[in-house]
């Protein structure tokens, strides 16, 4: 037993009603993970010095820990109303309030902890954050700026200000900031390196994501104890089949997987969604809930309670479709609930290690994502990336109701603004400077971002009105509209991935560049499973040479488009593809013993 507890308990002997023993136990139980214990100790306490702020305050801590923000958020409001001067307590409030979705509040009481402590660091990294969930992604990066000025070793501040400059467009001081946080990764054990952002940052390789998503993982996940080994699954039984996920809602995962659920054969497979997205009331969302057999809202239950429920539903295989993304739910892998775990779709890589053990026994992949660093076992599907059978449609009006010209080629790429990289916009603005009149077609992400292009083009050369930006619509019309353009451009490292199908959907030919890591390779995943090999170029040189012929050759465009019309169906085919995951089910979970 450790000395300090044995001398707390010890203590606590002589004098059972001492609430600041119980308290220091508590401290104790909180520093090492023990959330339960900690409760247990500060609830003696507070019965001991009823109401008191900091008694309070660590109750909150140990709810949030268990990952009951709204119970957190109960404590601290009520440590504030004994005293409201606290400001690591508004500060904690903060943190659970955006956890529970309450972002605009949450800015409120980071506001006011750093009217308490204006030095907070961390607490200027979370405004930061609050801001970014808000949109306001200028004052998000000066956010990190201010905390990195005050701490400029707080490493994950500094992805998030790279993150969001990438958003932004803004590049400047990206490069040796980058190069900080991959020499961090090595040297420096305790940085916290959010695993999203940095897969999008350039240089990185298969081995450093790797790395990073472990180093993550293990931060958040090595003091969770997983609950016994199941029983043994009783032959014969249908194959009880989990999806977990936090976009089960009007989300672009909407378009790829809902179809190939809705397909599995239910007199071999029983399928639960457990869904951490309240209903937005959209028809996505309807499509989702359709799907299952049983529906389970897990928003308000702790990774804990989630795991405990997929137990007693006895459930083989947990198919986590979001992973490290927004609103990641992945703690509940980390207990072990089911037969098989299996990381899937919602982030492009691996999920990494925890105590020298994967946090997700198999990730799903293809021949060609399987070359990348991986801490799962694979299981290889012909193409790993899923589509419905069909997209929404809508009008696709005129090309002069986009504001495109009516007769020059239009090159587009309607990736998210952070995959745009400074040595991919120069590569596009080569290709306008060589095919004279025509333009790039590009998703305004944020005001920030266009701007910063714009500007960019000129300082290439190029007339910024040659770029033109896409407003943000409604998916049907968005998917739509895209037939106007001719021809989609790639980015790297971080390729198109629900939007290459969404091109290809409608019959758009995509040029890219087959990267090293998991997200450079999804496009060319995509190209080969229907024989558009030739589309993947080998480097960005040669892609600017290809895309150069292809607007200056129309029978040459024509001829890819048609094979392209001739070869789609084998990636919007979601029965097929449902048949070959279920296969890759079976074995999986035969494996399992």
């Amino acid at each position: 037993m450790n000395d300090q507890l044995a001398k707390l308990q010890q203590q606590l002997k002589r004098a059972p009603d001492d609430p600041e023993l119980h308290y220091e136990l508590g401290r104790y139980y909180l520093q090492n993970k023990q959330a339960s214990a900690a409760e247990t100790a500060f609830q003696r306490a507070l019965q001991l010095v009823p109401e008191h702020p900091q008694i309070l305050m660590q109750l909150g801590n140990a709810a949030s820990l268990q990952g009951n923000e709204a119970l957190a958020a109960t404590f601290f409001r009520r440590s504030l109303a004994q005293d409201n001067g606290q400001a690591d307590v508004h500060f904690n409030l903060a943190n659970s309030l955006r956890k529970l979705g309450q972002t605009a509040l949450a800015i409120q009481h980071y506001q006011q902890s750093l009217r308490l402590d204006p030095h907070d660091a961390e607490c200027h990294n979370n405004l930061g954050n609050a801001y970014r969930e808000q949109g306001l992604l200028d004052q998000a990066v000066a956010a990190y700026a201010r905390a990195l000025q005050l701490n400029p070793n707080l490493l994950h501040a500094k992805v998030h200000w790279i993150h969001q400059k990438q958003h932004m467009a803004d590049w400047q001081g990206l490069e040796p900031a980058i190069t900080e946080v991959r020499d961090a990764l090595q040297s420096m054990p305790q940085a916290q390196i959010p695993p999203f952002a940095f897969l999008a940052m350039p240089g990185t390789t298969d081995q450093e994501q790797l790395a990073c998503a472990s180093r993550w993982a293990q931060q958040h996940y090595a003091h969770i104890q997983p609950l016994s080994a199941p029983a043994a699954k009783s032959a014969g039984d249908r194959i009880k089949l989990a999806y977990l996920s936090s976009d089960f809602r009007k989300h672009p995962l909407a378009y790829l997987v809902t179809e190939v659920i809705a397909a599995h054969q239910r007199d071999q497979f029983e399928v639960v969604l457990y869904s951490n997205s309240k209903n937005d009331q959209s028809a996505e969302w309807q499509a989702f809930h359709a799907t299952a057999d049983h529906w389970i809202e897990i928003s308000d239950m702790t990774d804990e309670a989630v795991a405990q429920h997929m137990r007693a539903a006895d459930i083989d295989l947990l198919v986590d479709l979001t992973g490290f993304t927004q609103r990641s739910r992945s703690g509940v892998a980390a207990y072990k609930p089911a037969r098989k775990h299996i990381n899937w779709l919602g982030y492009p890589g691996s999920m990494g290690m925890v105590n020298g053990r994967p946090l997700y026994d198999a990730i799903v992949v293809d021949a060609t994502l399987a070359e990348v660093a991986l801490a799962e076992q694979k299981i290889r599907l012909p193409c790993y990336q899923p589509n419905n059978a069909r997209r929404p449609v809508a009008d696709p009006g005129s090309r002069q109701s986009h504001g495109l010209p009516v007769q020059s080629f239009v090159f587009c790429c309607f990736n998210q603004s952070f995959k745009i990289t400074p040595e991919v916009f120069a590569c596009w603005m080569r290709i306008l400077k060589q095919v004279p009149d025509s333009v790039l077609w590009l998703l305004e992400s944020n005001a920030w971002a266009a701007k910063h292009l714009r500007n960019a083009a000129i300082s290439h050369g190029v007339a910024p009105e040659r770029l033109i930006f896409a407003p943000r619509t409604s998916i049907e019309q968005h998917i739509a509209r895209q037939q106007h353009a001719d021809l989609m451009l790639d980015t790297a490292p971080y390729n198109a991935h629900t939007t290459a199908s969404d091109a290809l959907w409608q019959g758009i030919p995509l040029l890219t560049v087959q990267g090293a890591t998991f997200p450079a390779r999804v496009s060319a995943s995509l190209l080969k499973q229907i024989g558009l090999d030739d589309c993947i170029c080998q480097d960005w040189h040669v892609l600017e040479q290809h895309a150069v012929i292809l607007a200056q050759s129309p029978s040459m465009l024509a001829s890819i488009k048609l094979r392209l019309q001739n070869n789609a169906s084998k990636l919007f085919s979601p029965e097929s593809f449902c048949r070959q995951l279920e296969h890759a089910y079976a074995q999986l979970l035969l494996s399992a013993g």
